[in-house]
């Protein structure tokens, strides 16, 4: 672009942003932390399903020294059902980190935040340019397609070369002053106009600007992924019953859901059985215990698996030896299942089993 296209671009799209963006309540501020809060939030999370989570967080931790002050497992329990939960570890340790080192709110500092668990380079940009007007760039999912369509990019953006190429592209276009709004207004550009599929290229304030439309070639950059191939995991879970009790099991450090809280259960061997398959599950939590009725049936996503977890009752018998997949394990009354974080498909287990009113049947 000419520095004259530069300047025109900018004033369409901003002119544009102020007219159509949509009231998003981390809009309303410029406070560093809360701002914050919601980019980890945002990250691979559609917006609709963050702004209770945002709220709610924001209304338990109002202050980074909330957070910081807090327990991991309270972090967590509230984090619950947002998935991907190493951001709110990482979350919780960056609040600890700046807390320690005399810090009330993210600082206005990139080198400093950039050092922070969980701020990479899109992190650390959106909230220093939205908090502090920092002329930093951005390139996330949405700016990342309006980029390449304005700009003909028709190799994958995956690629690290091209992923550098939009990086400097990105800087060249974000402005001196009001570099917050422009990030934003081009995030929503994607978001709202610059869609994947079928972009409403009429709509567009910047379309004139746009290469990729110019050349009829909007629908085709950028190029999409091949969708991976679907992998189907069948699992069993253990509902143990012990007088009044059930047994919740604290999974491990790293990995998917590290040190959250579940009924136990993991994936079926081919060609065992269900109840063979939940025998051997107990064997993981040191019990013996008697294999009862199928309870429920929890389908869910994780990636490009598709998991199938079948859920028994299981009456306690006695102890048979050491944990040996978990590294915790507490016997619980049912009303306080839901004071321990959970993941979403445990949620909705116990949602199925509070539905259920089986709790008659775990006290009896």
């Amino acid at each position: 672009m000419t520095p004259t296209d530069l300047r025109t671009f900018r004033r369409r799209l901003l002119s544009w942003f102020r007219k159509n963006a949509r009231a998003l309540p981390w809009r309303a501020t410029r406070d560093a932390y809360a701002i914050w809060i919601s980019e980890i939030m945002l990250q691979q999370t559609q917006v609709a399903t963050v702004i209770p989570y945002f709220q709610r967080f924001l209304e338990r931790f109002p202050t980074l020294v909330a957070l910081a002050d807090a327990g991991e497992q309270e972090v967590l329990c509230l984090w619950a059902g947002l998935g991907y939960y190493r951001r709110a570890r990482d979350l919780w340790r960056a609040a600890r980190q700046l807390h320690e080192a005399g810090h009330g709110t993210v600082p206005n500092d990139p080198d400093l935040v950039r050092t922070l668990s969980g701020f990479g380079r899109y992190t650390a940009n959106a909230v220093l340019s939205q908090a502090y007007d920092r002329p930093l760039p951005i390139v996330e999912a949405n700016s990342l397609r309006v980029l390449c369509r304005l700009f003909a990019i028709d190799q994958d953006p995956k690629q690290n070369v091209v992923q550098k190429q939009l990086w400097r592209l990105a800087e060249t276009l974000v402005p001196r002053t009001r570099a917050g709004d422009f990030n934003q207004a081009m995030m929503e550009l994607g978001a709202l106009v610059c869609t994947p599929h079928k972009p409403d290229c009429g709509q567009c304030p910047v379309a004139a600007h746009c290469q990729a439309r110019r050349t009829g070639r909007q629908d085709e950059i950028p190029p999409r992924a091949k969708s991976p191939e679907i992998v189907a995991i069948e699992e069993v879970a253990a509902i143990v019953r012990k007088f009044d009790k059930l047994l919740l099991a604290q999974r491990p450090d790293g990995g998917r859901w590290a040190r959250m809280w579940e009924f136990p259960h993991h994936a079926v061997n081919p060609g065992e059985a269900h109840a063979d398959s939940v025998v051997r599950l107990l064997e993981t939590v040191g019990l013996e215990g008697e294999v009862q009725e199928e309870l429920a049936t929890i389908d869910h996503s994780l990636t490009r698996f598709r998991i199938t977890m079948t859920c028994y009752a299981v009456a306690h018998k006695r102890r048979a030896g050491a944990l040996k997949r978990y590294t915790d394990a507490v016997w619980i009354a049912p009303t306080k299942l839901t004071t321990y974080p959970l993941s979403a498909p445990q949620k909705r287990l116990v949602a199925f089993l509070q539905e259920q009113l089986l709790w008659t049947k775990a006290q009896g």
